[in-house]
């Protein structure tokens, strides 16, 4: 027994004393469900709505009060209403905390009414109860099969239609499974083994918390599971009146999903959830709104959910003024005759290595030796990824060689680097993800297009130094200045076009990274092999390939609105998951969610063997000794599932397999929409005929049971079972053979997992090689000189515990390097997030106008306060006309002498007052037209213009008829100050997001000057922030302020109707620089990465006449139609 079993012994570990907290809850449930057994149908159902009752109305007083307390805001001071929606904040909160008591009492007998219900489902046939309004409702849409009537009887069958195929229920709940409810319900993530039952636990904690009818979501990973378990859970709920829906069955902005999100309970996945949110925030009317308040989700799979995909941004774009102005086209035939020169160099040091190495060796010649390994070293850095020269590398004792070259040339900070690399024309560098030019590039460049300046990045700052020494009037400096910084931008971006061509050149290759169909360059997830419809590679490295491949090189775009899906889901009030596969990542779950990861008991003892990891010197004879494995597996009746880490290793073994005749199925990205089907036959054997070699040689043909061989990527089918037949458990049961290790552990144990299901026989291998991945990052010279020294042969491997702990400590080196990268990825994204909450809320209050009084006169008192604290009398002057449409409410002498804050307080009154005039003025205007056009007309208009100037321009403002009539034109007045507030904060808001995403990119350059780029991120995030705020305030302050009904216009205009519908593209960016990529998803989303559900749609671009569908009232052409055509 080693040191920390005993201390396991001793103390217990996390998981033993995580049960014994929750032990108490599950034997409460025990003690109450066999009063709730004893229930007949109608009693078990009257049950639940009175233990819904009683959560609902725990917190009726606080309900009342905040009831009493809108019903105040009206007739309140604008500046007096801040208190008032601070107590109703305030209470709001309490009743969530109080919803939260009521639910841990009434705990027991909840979980034990969905246990019980689950029972009599998997028991009998029928489940007769007395039919009520909701029944009647089920039985009525076609799609809810498993309810019938009988006069006034419901009758629930144990059979229905669940995603596509037709299932029986036969699921019960066990005591691990009330373990998982609990951890659930409590906020945290339930770890559970592959085929423990995740979903069924789910039902306990859903059904609990819909009873507070605030809402509760489900997320999935994709589509198929959304569906499939919102059909296959959803009569469990729905037989106790709890309405079920899922909103991927519903287009986006349709009345179908806002009926979605007010179910009890909402299926969904993670993309959809996010980008509705985002949908939400451009909304232009309070009826465009989907989402309620987000108050409970469970995610499942949440590793891949909360981890892997969390950073990636999901993005609605549209198109930008000259946005197919770009340079990759221009520049891509340079860039490949260049990539060409460098693949014909590194050809020739790759001959010249083994020509040296080769006759040093054989005349001891060490200087020929060095000489040999520095041109394999320069081949090497050529291009990486050479087949030849990765072929090379895997001879013994060749690439200890050139990592030595190598430490040489690195030592001493590089200083001998140049030297290395001064006759190549471009370094790549595999590590670092980089691709960066040499002298002799440029100079190459430069000859090609006959300008030695045109790839060369001028320096800026020496330029700009000069400048100020230079004897020139302002307005000449300034205009200088100008150009400058034009030409530098110009440069820069030419600079930056080829690189990341480059880039597409050496380190993407078709139909690995990517293929082209129909046109379109798509990302292949290198997981799962699954194309990611709707996925583009950001900071132009898509053009990049799009350029390279000679298909149309998308126009680029504008960011109208992103989030990750690591900010989303920490806006829940309550957030728990899921997964087979948590705790290694359990500290990050901790530190960025709060989340407690508990790793619950299995229902049978795990009866898999897990055995050492195989190691071998090349990856050709790991392969071939696979291939021996998964043989020998089938003869013997047990079906193999084959783990990969990417879709070319799964092909290369579909060709071995194939030349010895071995029937197979492998998982790819044709055949991802049959995956579940496809893992689901993966634990089958079938009667065959296999060809026996005896002891002396002889062949002979037999029949046996031979066991399926199935080829996927390791993380391919997530969600779905393996289930085994008898005959295969009696063999021995599901064998798994990983061919290498992947970065993360968590990946691998979910490959293992698939074996052992519910106290299955079976057994698990990794397959690992000198030349995989992983292997080649940590110490991979120094077991290959090992090996060497003991004279190991071809085909020879190493088996012991030892490797095997060594390589899971090479994973965690990995791993808290890629959760290093994420933590900084993390910060970049809270600075935005910061800003988007406080947008998103002042966009909130404007759209619903509950609060948009109150906002505006907060606006008023901050430029206020700026004209007074940042300027001169003269400029006070200045600033009230300008800004705040009004004369200086005080003198110079006032203004020298006076108090500043008694000067503020008194121009916010008169600001107050002059604001209250226009707007009463606008009232009284428009109330005769409007009363006389619905007394005379109101039958034939439903919403008409009402048009108010500033002076400058003309808002046609649209305004429902009857509403206006209703409340003598003040809702005309609301409206105007909704349209200015929503078109001037999106307006804004935009140009924020363009700034941030330059920022983003140009602070990284921060790191040559020994500086933070983060630091520095953060400061110019504020800087701009400040500016935006400025701005925003300003323009509002002073359209609102001169707001008026100019005295011509009679004529009222009927409106369009109101644009429900976005016309913007949604999209999810895949990070560009494959560390970071790595590190922000590690494994990408595997089953749940299929498709990015939201595809990107060509609408036609508005007419220059129509109005703007941004909801402004302008036409396109004056609003976001500008400099487009």
């Amino acid at each position: 027994m080693n040191f920390n079993n005993f201390l396991k012994k001793l103390f217990g570990d996390k998981s033993t004393r995580d049960m014994k907290l929750i032990q108490p809850f599950v034997e409460s449930v025990k003690a109450v469900y066999p009063e709730i057994k004893a229930l007949d149908n109608d009693q078990l159902r009257a049950k639940t709505k009175e233990i819904q009752k009683f959560v609902q109305d725990s917190a009726n007083t606080q309900k009342a009060e905040i009831a009493e307390l809108k019903s105040k805001i009206e007739d309140t001071p604008i500046d007096a209403r801040e208190q008032i929606f601070n107590q109703i904040d305030k209470l709001e909160k309490e009743v969530l905390d109080i919803y939260e008591k009521s639910l841990n009492e009434i705990m027991p007998v909840a979980f034990s009414i969905v246990k019980e219900t689950a029972r009599r489902f998997a028991e009998n046939e029928e489940t007769v109860v007395t039919a009520t309004d909701f029944d009647r409702e089920l039985a009525a849409d076609p799609s809810k099969d498993f309810v019938t009537l009988d006069g006034d009887k419901a009758i629930y069958h144990n059979h229905w239609t669940a995603g596509g195929n037709d299932l029986k229920w036969e699921m019960v709940h066990y005591d691990v499974q009330l373990f998982g409810g609990v951890v659930l319900h409590q906020g945290k993530i339930a770890e559970m083994a592959t085929g423990e039952g995740k979903t069924l636990v789910a039902t306990l904690p859903v059904f609990l918390n819909a009873l507070t009818g605030n809402g509760v979501h489900v997320v999935t990973v994709n589509d198929y599971l959304a569906k499939r378990d919102s059909e296959w859970m959803g009569p469990l709920y729905e037989f106790h009146g709890l309405s079920v829906d899922c909103i991927d069955k519903h287009r986006p902005n349709s009345e179908e999903r806002r009926r979605a999100y007010q179910a009890d309970i909402t299926f969904g996945t993670n993309n959809e959830f996010g980008f509705d949110y985002l949908r939400d925030n451009m909304a232009v009317s309070p009826a465009d709104l989907v989402q309620r308040q987000h108050n409970y989700a469970i995610v499942d799979e949440v590793d891949s959910v909360l981890i892997d995909d969390a950073r990636t941004p999901l993005i609605i774009s549209g198109p930008v003024p000259k946005g197919d102005d770009q340079m990759f086209e221009e520049y891509q035939p340079l860039v490949e005759r260049l990539v060409a020169v460098q693949r014909q160099l590194a050809t020739k040091y790759l001959a010249d290595a083994k020509l040296h190495i080769t006759h040093g060796m054989e005349t001891e010649n060490k200087n020929e030796i060095e000489e040999g390994f520095l041109s394999l070293y320069r081949s090497y850095k050529c291009l990486p990824k050479n087949k030849p020269l990765i072929k090379y590398l895997s001879e013994e004792g060749i690439k200890a060689g050139m990592l030595k070259t190598e430490e040489y040339y690195m030592q001493n900070n590089n200083r001998e680097m140049p030297k290395a690399v001064e006759p190549l024309y471009f370094v790549v560098d595999e590590k670092l993800n980089s691709c960066d030019l040499t002298d002799k590039g440029t100079e190459w460049l430069a000859s090609q297009v006959n300008n030695s300046d045109l790839f060369v990045l001028p320096d800026i700052t020496s330029q700009l130094s000069a400048l100020e020494s230079e004897n020139l009037t302002d307005e000449e400096r300034v205009n200088k200045k100008d150009e400058l910084m034009a030409h530098y931008a110009v440069q820069s971006e030419r600079v930056h076009t080829l690189q990341q061509l480059l880039k597409a050149y050496t380190m993407f290759n078709k139909d690995d990274e990517y293929v082209v169909i129909d046109g379109e360059v798509k990302i292949v997830d290198e997981q799962t092999g699954r194309i990611m419809e709707g996925r583009r590679w950001s900071d132009g490295l898509h053009q990049a390939v799009e350029a390279k491949e000679h298909v149309k090189v998308e126009a680029a775009t504008q960011t109208f609105a992103t989030i990750t899906l690591q900010n989303y889901f920490r806006m829940y009030h309550k957030l728990a998951g899921m997964t087979g596969t948590a705790s290694t990542e359990a500290g990050e779950f901790w530190d960025i969610y709060k989340l407690d990861v508990v790793e619950i008991p299995t229902n049978r003892p795990v009866q898999r063997k897990d055995m050492d990891d195989r190691l071998y010197k090349t990856a050709r004879e790991k392969y071939a000794a696979v291939i021996d494995e998964i043989e020998e597996m089938r003869n013997s009746g047990r079906p193999t599932l084959v783990g990969t880490t990417s879709v070319e290793i799964s092909e290369l073994l579909s060709k071995m397999l194939n030349m010895r005749k071995i029937p197979h199925q492998v998982l790819n990205a044709k055949l991802h929409q049959k995956e579940a089907d496809i893992v689901a036959e993966a634990g089958r054997s079938s009667m065959g005929k296999v060809e026996i070699v005896d002891e002396n040689g002889n062949k002979h043909t037999e029949e046996r049971m031979l066991g399926a061989v199935t080829i996927a990527t390791n993380m391919a089918g997530r969600g779905t079972d393996i289930k085994l037949t008898p005959e295969v458990k009696a063999a021995g049961g599901l064998a798994i053979i990983g061919t290498e290790r992947h970065e993360s552990r968590r990946v691998d144990r979910q490959l293992r997992g698939r074996a052992g299901r519910q106290g299955d026989p079976g057994s698990s291998v990794f397959y690992v090689s000198l030349e995989d991945k992983l292997m080649r990052l940590f110490a991979s010279e120094r077991i290959a000189s090992i090996m060497d020294k003991l004279g190991f042969k071809e085909g020879d491997r190493i088996e012991s515990p030892m490797m095997s702990n060594s390589v899971e400590r090479a994973q965690k080196k990995v791993e808290e390097n890629h959760f290093g990268v994420r933590k900084r990825l993390l910060e970049y994204d809270d600075v935005m997030n910061k800003q988007r909450t406080v947008i998103y809320e002042k966009r909130r209050h404007a759209l619903m106008g509950e609060r948009i009084g109150m906002d505006i006169a907060n606006i008023i008192w901050d430029r206020v306060v700026n004209i007074i604290t940042t300027n001169d009398f003269e400029g006070c002057k200045e600033g009230f006309l300008k800004v705040l449409a009004m004369e200086c409410p005080f003198t110079e002498n006032e203004f020298i002498g006076g108090d500043s804050d008694k000067l503020c307080e008194r121009a916010f009154t008169e600001a107050m007052e002059a604001f209250k005039r226009k707007t009463e003025r606008i009232q009284s205007v428009a109330w005769p037209v409007i009363k006389k056009v619905y007394e005379e007309q109101g039958a034939v208009y439903e919403r008409i213009m009402v048009p108010v100037t500033d002076g400058k321009r003309v808002y046609n403002i649209p305004c429902n008829l009857k509403e206006a009539y209703d409340s003598e034109a003040k809702t005309v007045v609301k409206q105007f100050e909704k349209v200015i507030v929503l078109h001037i904060i999106d307006d804004n808001w935009k140009e924020n997001l363009r700034q941030l995403d330059d920022l983003k990119h140009s602070v990284q350059n921060a790191s040559y000057e020994q500086k933070d780029p983060l630091l520095i991120f953060k400061l110019e995030s504020v800087k701009l922030w400040d500016s935006m705020i400025n701005d925003m305030n300003n323009r509002i302050a002073s359209i609102l302020m001169r707001g008026q009904i100019p005295e011509m216009q009679q004529e009222i205009q009927e409106a369009a109707p109101e644009e429900r519908s976005q016309r913007y593209t949604e999209q999810k960016e895949s990070l560009s620089d494959p560390q970071q990529a790595a590190a922000a998803r590690q494994d990408t989303r595997e089953s749940a990465r299929q498709v990015n559900h939201t595809p990107i749609v060509k609408d036609k671009m508005p007419r220059p006449n129509d109005p703007c569908p941004c909801g402004s009232g302008k036409k396109f052409k004056h609003c976001h139609g500008k400099n487009l055509r």
